[in-house]
């Protein structure tokens, strides 16, 4: 995340860091969000290439102090929508399944997936978070987990010609600022785009980091994936 702060441990508690084993251990390489105590929701792309493991770890902040909180699990099934295309980045979404349930508790709670009945394009408290780059163009991941808050853009804006020019699809919803300077970034992906619930003190989770051009410039916010366009999917 460009532009964010470090977030305080439990504040966004479906949040999770997807990791493939890497040589010497297992690194991240994606977000993902806990829908049930053993599925998480990601992003599609994330999976390209095959033959990997991969793990989920749940309730941490600090990837160099995981806490007595934190709960890893392996990854058992991997399920990507079928019409995911990786040129076009359409259907980018993806659920996966752990082995073994995680432990719900202060640090690790599960996220709410709007159905039709929920007017997201009215929502206005909307939050990112990941452990993905904190400057463009830059592999420097941070240690915490980082927040940042961002607006909702309607997709015609986002998609005009100064904008995206009709790269956006209408599975996709368009967030961050038009100046940009906050954004999520490479290793954001797959993570959580929330907005609180009109009147309410719970959030929605609206959104899958899915794609952007650069990270935090002009007119280039970031392009989430639905979840409300995809409800009857997951």
């Amino acid at each position: 995340v460009v532009g964010g702060v470090t977030a305080q441990p439990g504040a966004w508690p479906w949040m999770v860091s997807v990791q493939q084993a890497v040589p010497g251990g297992i690194g991240h390489i994606c977000g993902g969000s806990l829908i049930s105590s053993q599925w998480v929701l990601t992003a599609a792309h994330c999976f390209v290439g095959t033959g990997h493991t991969y793990y989920v770890v749940a309730g941490i902040t600090y990837f160099n102090n995981p806490g007595p909180e934190a709960q890893l699990r392996h990854v058992r099934r991997i399920l990507l929508h079928r019409g995911y295309d990786n040129d076009t980045m359409s259907n980018d979404i993806a659920l996966l399944e752990l082995d073994q349930p995680v432990q719900c508790g202060y640090h690790v709670q599960l996220a709410c997936v709007p159905d039709a009945s929920v007017r997201v394009s009215e929502l206005t408290n909307c939050w990112v978070s990941g452990w993905g780059s904190t400057r463009a163009k830059s592999g420097h991941l941070p240690l915490g987990l980082q927040q940042a808050k961002v607006y909702l853009i309607n997709l015609q804006v986002c998609n005009s010609s100064h904008w995206y020019a009709g790269a956006v699809h209408s599975h996709n919803l368009c967030a961050g600022y038009p100046q940009g300077r906050i954004d999520t970034c490479q290793g954001d992906s797959g993570g959580p785009l929330v907005c609180q619930a009109k009147n309410a003190d719970y959030f929605w989770l609206v959104g899958v980091t899915s794609w952007g051009t650069g990270c935090a410039r002009v007119r280039k916010p970031g392009i989430y994936t639905s979840t409300q366009h995809f409800y009857n999917w997951i």
